[in-house]
């Protein structure tokens, strides 16, 4: 066995972009509404009429809901746990019994066999009693050891490990570390074969749950060689196996009771039988697990949005200024409007790519980032509205309230709490990369030889002839639709009409399309590098979605008889205020700062702007801006707590 080494792997950015794309699913086999919504065809036959669960699944879920509610009231002490930064074993312990471990994983495994639509209440419930609490279920069963075996693992792998995970056992997923975050083609850790073992050695930096997680989904390069072209690979790892090192449990200005830590791998032995996949698809089987992974996030953003509004409600109604509830005041009725419009609607973005996912008959991966982008953005800006509303209460913590004799409304903990959404499984810029890359997948496909350099002539005139046929027959459709007919969609104009919002939709999908067309034919190969534009793209894209999803959901609740009238008023609003949105996206995809950007980005690297940071003193601490994660013994302590 070689000795592990401690270089870390230099790659140019296309090689980068290289191992990304190579860990992309390829194919399109099942329909996508959001794929087709980006191309600018509004196939709202894929999602109305809304999907819905099966009887016994609802029920199922229902029950464990009420039993969950139960729990989430009496034994989780959000206070206690924002307190001390911690969980109590007692509350991991009474959800172990609940069996909320095994929430997605099979009954036959001793799991509760929940759909995605009842999982992810339960994560906004839980959630909203405490996020800490939510992100450790989330990240034990969304990409940890259950998620990924359901998937990829080997029938023995199943049998060994489901059952753990459904009752006893915590996992969590390591793949970032130190000096990799989104960019995981310089994964330095290293799994090397020996025998029928692999030897693990690496630092993993923002463990969730792996402070207190007794298995492991771990993420490691295994080395090339003339039998195996070996590459970034899965493996399921004890916890407590000899060598592996918790190095510190980290603290963030949120969570705080979340158990992230740095762990530290020295000569650990892993039996070749947990390895998940094959040697190098350890990317693929990543991003595999975050398609319907993903919705976990949003789902606990909606449970924010639900707090969010019915503390709005009532502060609003109990404080009075100037001779009336301050609710009435226009200045903060338009901020509790947009708080209710969008948690409704991201309730049906959520909902529904959950149910999609149930009855797998859509490909989603593009619905989940949508969702996963899309929660986290308006869940921040809702409970920054919140604070707003609450004024100096607000920016005042729930302790300082209750020790004054108000009520201890966290408010500011929420936007706290929140703020990691827009970093976790994926920032908000690398899933506007990400989902602007499915979104040209078809563009690509067709004409993608035409922009690469290391395509031959002879490839590149196959590709325009391609490029030709592709072409000649989607342009002529993005020139007129529904959209442009006064009838259409009729069937969504219950008092409220709705009918004009879907039109907008089909419209603006067009001319979203048109205007990627044109950028990519003005950039070619450089609109790859054009983030500002992709990102507005995306936005679009996802208003676009959010709004169908809304209405589809309003007329789903009309129908049941479900507060159908106020559902469509919500709608209503929430349609008119993202239209507002989407005409601003529009005319900054061509009317924006981002050359002047790069210019002045340019300048401060280089030292230009340097007088600018003068009359400061800095408050930061000494030390390297990257930790030291060169492979070796730990010299520190094992700070590893598990549970029970």
């Amino acid at each position: 066995m070689s000795a592990p080494t401690t270089k870390k792997p230099t790659v140019t950015e296309r090689e980068a972009r290289q191992v990304a794309e190579a860990a992309r699913e390829q194919d399109w086999r099942k329909p996508s509404f959001a794929k087709e919504l980006f191309l600018g065809r509004f196939r709202l036959d894929l999602i109305h009429p809304h999907p819905l669960p099966a009887d016994e699944d609802v029920q199922r879920g229902e029950e464990f809901l009420s039993r969950l509610r139960e729990f989430c009231e009496t034994k989780i002490d959000s206070a206690l746990i924002e307190r001390e930064a911690r969980i109590p074993d007692e509350v991991i312990a009474g959800l172990k019994e609940l069996g909320a471990l095994g929430m997605k994983i099979d009954t036959k495994y001793g799991g509760l066999g929940l759909t995605q639509v009842y999982y992810n209440r339960a994560l906004s419930l839980v959630g909203s009693a405490n996020p800490a609490v939510g992100a450790l279920l989330s990240a034990h069963q969304s990409i940890g050891v259950p998620q990924p075996l359901k998937i990829f693992g080997t029938q023995q792998q199943k049998d060994t490990f489901l059952p753990r995970c459904a009752r006893t056992d915590i996992s969590a997923f390591l793949l970032t570390e130190p000096d990799v975050g989104s960019d995981p083609a310089r994964l330095a850790t290293t799994a090397v074969p020996d025998g029928d073992d692999y030897v693990l050695d690496g630092v993993k930096l923002w463990t969730t749950n792996g402070v207190v997680a007794d298995l492991l989904v771990v993420m490691a390069r295994v080395p090339k060689t003339e039998d195996s072209k070996g590459g970034i690979t899965a493996f399921v790892v004890e916890a407590d196996s000899p060598g592996i090192t918790v190095e510190n449990r980290n603290a963030f200005m949120g969570l705080r009771g979340i158990e992230n830590g740095v762990t530290r791998f020295h000569q650990v032995r892993v039996p070749a039988a947990n390895r998940i996949g094959a040697e190098g698809a350890g990317l693929k089987i990543a991003l595999t697990t975050l398609n319907t992974g993903r919705l976990s996030l949003p789902a606990m953003c909606v449970g924010a949005g639900k707090w969010c509004l019915k503390i709005a409600r009532e502060w609003s109604a109990a404080r009075e200024q100037w001779g009336k509830p301050v609710a009435l005041h226009e200045a903060v009725g338009s901020k509790i409007s947009f708080i209710a419009a969008t948690t409704f609607a991201l309730e049906a973005v959520v909902d529904l790519s959950s149910q999609m996912a149930d009855e797998n008959r859509n490909d989603i991966r593009i619905e989940a980032a949508l969702a996963k982008l899309y929660g986290s953005e308006m869940a921040c800006l809702m409970a920054d509205e919140l604070v707003q509303i609450r004024g100096g209460r607000g920016f005042e913590t729930a302790e300082s309230l209750a020790a004054r004799g108000e009520r201890a409304v966290p408010a500011e903990q929420l936007l706290r709490d929140l703020r990691i959404n827009r970093i976790f499984e994926g920032s908000t810029e690398i899933m506007h990369l990400l989902i602007a890359r499915e979104a040209v997948d078809a563009h690509l496909s067709v004409a993608g030889d035409l922009i690469d350099p290391d395509k031959s002539l002879q490839d590149k005139a196959k590709a325009g002839a391609n490029a030709g046929v592709f072409y000649a027959k989607w342009l002529p459709k993005l020139v007129a639709g529904p959209g442009q007919l006064p009838t259409s969609y009729g069937d969504f104009r219950h008092g409220v009409d709705l009918a004009p919002h879907l039109r907008y939709v089909e419209r603006h999908a067009r001319k979203l399309a048109r205007s990627t067309f044109y950028a990519m034919s003005r950039w070619q190969g450089r609109m790859e590098t054009k983030q500002g534009f992709l990102g507005r793209v995306v936005d679009i894209g996802a208003e676009l979605f959010a709004m169908s999803a809304a209405c589809v959901r309003a007329e789903l609740l009309r129908r049941q008889g479900d507060h159908g009238r106020e559902a469509y008023l919500l709608a209503d609003a929430f349609c008119r205020q993202a239209r507002i949105r989407v005409d601003e996206l529009f005319n900054r995809l061509w009317s924006n700062t981002d050359d002047l950007d790069r210019k002045v980005v340019k300048g401060v690297l280089g030292g230009s702007f340097e007088w600018l940071e003068r009359g400061i003193v800095d408050p930061s601490g000494e030390g390297p801006w990257i930790a030291d994660a060169t492979p070796g013994p730990s010299q520190r302590d094992n700070v590893r707590r598990p549970f029970g």
